[in-house]
Formats: structure tokens, sequence, C-alpha cells
């Protein structure tokens, strides 16, 4: 006689389920990694995982993430295996990483070689952004559309750095790509001009330290960058994200554009939101820890963004994870003690912290409400980057990528309670209330209460969908 098979795999029981800002206490059925069933009480499953009445929402989604790529000099400290659990250990079940390439590589082979790395190694599922740094007719016409209908509609230019950076006559061409095949086009929006000038003047002076890092990239850098971004957004039609906004000015730019029809949107990051420049003049190179780019901001700042995620006007939080390690040759010191700003590798660790900060600093405190956490957390960078139904959300039919959140449950941050394979965190000693205590993905318990139950290698490749045909 042959068993019966249960009709759920896995049966989350008696979680508080948000509904909007209410939540519903109920019962979740998954089965072949799929919601199938959301009700009062299900019963039938090969295992059940009580929530217990904690909450339970969402996995996150972070969009935004640097893992196993080279930087000209400074290489990430974390690979798929350990961003990937970094990541599953914070509540994100699903990540979109960027495969770079140097302007002269094949763009079709650089994005094949970066999947090969994910798969094998990877605990969650992930898509990837290609970045794109130069605009022959070939990539416009082929190798561009040819990724886009592949299942990478998602990419990433530069306005600024030496390696990366687009002309304006490239980004109104890759643009233009991008309206026509239903692409999203993310921005690292700052005028590299005025960094360079400013820089230069800087260095000619004898100002060095970390602190001058956010002098030599002002908010005006930022702002600049965005409203011609925007114009140039608004003339080709494409749909655009600005990532890591970090200052008032930069965030007033997406604004406007966006009142005028724009499609346009705006990112920003925790270190934005809880950090400031202050942090870079910590003694001697303990400012190098808090270094990235866009610079850490004011007071002022940290306002508007927390108020522009209230409003509406930023749409998604990603971490923008760029783990280095301080020291050795590949790290951020890696010039030695005497490092000049403009010689430390740009970049903070967060994708482990990036959810906890988020809903002990915002949903807790009132700054946002339960459903803005879900939306900037996990939905929206879902549904711009083309992963959703599938991920975002919890609905009949999408993936079972669900977190356990203990709202009570305080923790003091420390590296050691860190997975990924840096040697700092710039949150240390910051209190977090909220942890999310127990993380599936596609219905299977990863990470329970401090306990890595995947396996490396699980995760699994998600296309990023057009949004139009070509």
């Amino acid at each position: 006689m042959i068993a019966q098979r249960a009709r759920f795999d896995l049966v989350v029981r008696d979680g508080m389920v948000a509904v909007g800002d209410a939540t519903v206490r109920i019962d979740l059925g998954i089965r072949d990694g799929c919601v199938r069933a959301i009700a009062e009480r299900l019963e039938d499953a090969t295992q059940i995982v009580d929530a217990q009445g904690r909450l339970v929402l969402p996995g996150g989604v972070d969009a935004h993430c640097h893992l196993d790529q080279p930087n000209y000099g400074a290489a990430c400290a974390d690979d798929f295996r350990s961003g990937t659990l970094s990541a599953a250990c914070g509540g994100t079940t699903t990540i979109v990483p960027f495969a770079m390439a140097h302007a002269s590589d094949p763009l079709a082979e650089t994005v094949a070689a970066y999947r090969l790395k994910a798969e094998g190694q990877a605990l969650i599922d992930y898509a990837i952004h290609p970045t794109i740094q130069a605009a022959s007719a070939q990539m416009l016409e082929r190798d561009l559309p040819d990724l886009i209908r592949g299942g990478y509609a998602s990419l990433k230019i530069f306005t600024t750095y030496d390696d990366f950076r687009l002309g304006d006559p490239e980004i109104l061409a890759i643009l233009k790509v991008a309206a026509v095949h239903g692409a999203l086009v993310m921005v690292h929006a700052e005028n590299d001009a005025i960094i360079a000038m400013l820089k230069q003047d800087l260095l000619g002076r004898g100002l060095v330290a970390p602190r001058f890092h956010a002098k030599a990239r002002p908010p005006i850098a930022e702002s600049e960058a965005i409203h011609r971004i925007a114009s140039f957004a608004e003339l080709t039609g494409a749909e655009v994200l600005i990532v890591h906004v970090s200052s008032r000015v930069g965030l007033e730019e997406v604004t406007r554009a966006r009142a005028r029809g724009v499609s346009i949107h705006a990112e920003t990051c925790p270190q934005y939101l809880l950090l400031t420049e202050a942090d870079l003049d910590r003694d001697g190179l303990e400012g190098a820890k808090f270094m990235c780019s866009p610079p850490l901001r004011t007071v002022d700042d940290q306002e508007a963004l927390w108020a522009g995620m209230a409003q509406g006007s930023v749409a998604i939080y990603s971490s923008d994870h760029s783990p280095y390690r301080l020291a050795g040759p590949d790290g951020k010191l890696r010039h030695g003690p005497q490092s000049r700003f403009d010689q430390i590798a740009n970049g903070l660790p967060g994708l482990e912290l990036r959810q906890p900060l988020l809903f002990s600093e915002g949903y807790l405190k009132g700054r946002i409400s339960l459903a803005q956490f879900i939306a900037l957390s996990s939905t929206n960078a879902a549904e711009r980057h083309g992963i959703a139904p599938q991920k975002g959300s919890i609905a009949i039919g999408g993936d079972g990528d669900l977190v356990i959140w203990d709202q009570e449950r305080e923790t003091t941050v420390t590296r050691d309670l860190l997975h990924d394979n840096t040697d700092h965190t710039p949150y240390e000693g910051m209190r977090v209330r909220g942890w999310p205590v127990t993380t599936i993905a596609r219905g299977e318990v990863i990470v329970d209460d401090g306990r890595v139950l995947g396996v490396a290698g699980r995760g699994r490749f998600v296309p990023s969908k057009a949004r139009t045909a070509s």
C-alpha cells in the first residue's frame, strides 16, 4: 500500500499575518515551495512550525548588494555562501547582486560566469543585475536586449568612478534601449566632475582624513546627477531607480520629477538613516569603517529620508552591502595606516542587519507602519525588479518565503553576532528590538533561533521579468 502524501509540506500555525496595517491570526499552508492555503486552521502537514502568535511577514528582498565581485583593488569579503547565510539570518530570502564587467568584457559572458558563482553556494534565491560599463552598437542592438529577454531586466549604470562611469550620450542610449524592452535602470547618481574638483583641492591642501570623504562628495553632487538622470528618463520614457539616495536635496529631485510624471524611484539604505558624517571623524582611521558613497550625511538628511519613507517618496530600502575587511592586501586599508580618504575602499556591510534595523528603528518606533515596513523591505523591490508576485508578499501561488519575528527580543549588535565575512560592523553596540527568529525559504526552514538548517546551494536563480514587450 502506498502512503498518501500529506496535503501540505509545511504549515506555519498560529501566526499574526499582516493584512495592510492590521494583523490576522491565521495558518499558512505550503506545498512544493509555494503558498497553497491561507486559512484559520490547516491540518494534514508533514511539518508544522508553531509561530506562537508572533508576526509572520514576507521574506525580505534585498535588491542591492555586492557579493564575490572585483572592485579594482579591494575585494568583497563575502562570496555567495557567506553572503546569503548572512542574509538568511537577518530575515532576507531573496537577493539581487551585481554582475560587474570591465568595459571590454562581453556582457553575456560576464553575467553567465557570475551566475555560475552562485550555483552551488547560495542558501537563498537570487536574481542578478548586469552592470553596464560600455555602450557599443553590438551591446545596444543585440547583447542588452537579449539579456533583458533572458531574465535580466534590471540593470545598473554609474555616473562616477573612473572604471565605471558612463557619459551622457551612453546613458541616453542605454535608457532608450531599456524603455523599448521594459527594463529598469538603476543609477548610482553623483556628479563626477564636482567630486574630482573637490577631491583635488582637498588633497592639495593635505586634508586626507576619512572625514574629508564627505567634503569631496557634497549633497549637490548627488542632486545634480539625479536631476540630470530624471531629465533623461523623462525624455526617453525609461523607468529608473536612483540607488542609495542619501540627502534631502537628492530626494527632493526625485519627488519633483515624480510629480511631473517621470517614472523614477528612490532607494535608501540603513547607513543613511542611522549613521551621520560625524562617524567619519572618529579617532585615527576608525572613520574608515563608515566610508561609503554617497557619504553619510546629517541628521537633517536622515529626517528627510525617514519622512520620505513614511510619505511614499522613498520606495525601496536596500542594504548596499559592500563587505570589505579592514586589514589585508585587499581590504579597506590596503594602503596602510596612513591611507588617504581617496585610497580607502567605499562600502559598508549590512545584509544581515538591514531588516532588523528597519523593524526596530522604523516600525517599532512608529516612524513607519507595518505595511510600509513590508513594502519598503520586500514588496516594492520585488515589483520594481520584476520578480513579483513570486517574491515579496504572502499570496496564494507565491513562493513560501516567510519570516517569523519576535517583537520583544532585544539584541545588542556585535561583530560576533553576525554571519558575514567582514571583521567589523558600523552598527557595533547598537541596541535593536525585534528579531527574525525563523526564516523559511520556499517552504523550507533554513534558519531557526540561530541554528542554520539550510544548505549552501539550495538557492535558485529567479528571472527578472521585463515590463513591456519588445
